[in-house]
Parts: C-alpha cells; sequence; structure tokens
C-alpha cells in the first residue's frame, strides 16, 4: 500500500502501478495514464489491515492537496490478493467523509 501511494504521489510509476494491479482491476488504463500526476497526493495514514491467506485489506487515508491549496481526504477500503508471490491490488471502497 505504501508503495503504492509513493508512486502516485511521485508520479512517473505508471508501469509500477500496472504491475500492482489485478488484470480485472485495470478497466482500460494505461501506464502513461497512471504516470502522470494530476493530484499532489501530501500524507498517508494506515487505519486498518488485515490478512488471512492470500487475501488482505487495507484500510487508508490519503490526503491531497487541490488546485485552491485546500487539503481533502481519500478513504478507502483496499482489498487486496496475493497471485504468483505478489500482492495486487483487486478492489476498493471509497469511504464518505
Amino acid at each position: 500500500m505504501r508503495s503504492r501511494f509513493s508512486a502516485y504521489a511521485l508520479g512517473g510509476y505508471g508501469a509500477y502501478l500496472l504491475e500492482t494491479w489485478a488484470d480485472e482491476a485495470v478497466a482500460g488504463m494505461t501506464a502513461d495514464d497512471l504516470s502522470a500526476r494530476t493530484t499532489d497526493w501530501c500524507g498517508l495514514d494506515i487505519l486498518a489491515k488485515a490478512q488471512k491467506g492470500d487475501t488482505g485489506m487495507v484500510e487508508f487515508r490519503a490526503w491531497f492537496t487541490d488546485e485552491q491549496g485546500g487539503r481533502g481526504c481519500l478513504h478507502e477500503v483496499s482489498q487486496f490478493e496475493r497471485r504468483g508471490g505478489r500482492w495486487v491490488y483487486v478492489s476498493g471502497d471509497i469511504l464518505k467523509q
């Protein structure tokens, strides 16, 4: 989770992000799409995590600064699976603040 956040925050790591997504969750996105730095991500709080075998969950808040300089938050519960020895993002539910 932290490496995925870092890839989004830094920008330019679309190929890495694609490698960490489950094939069925990619939904037509490309490495170029994911490499674009369109949001100023400025912090990550891991609120909860759980793992059972090859499935896992991470609840997090990712903080960002918007175009007007205001602070915002993405609060999500993400589902991960270990496939071929690697953890991949399968889905996520965005929670209302």
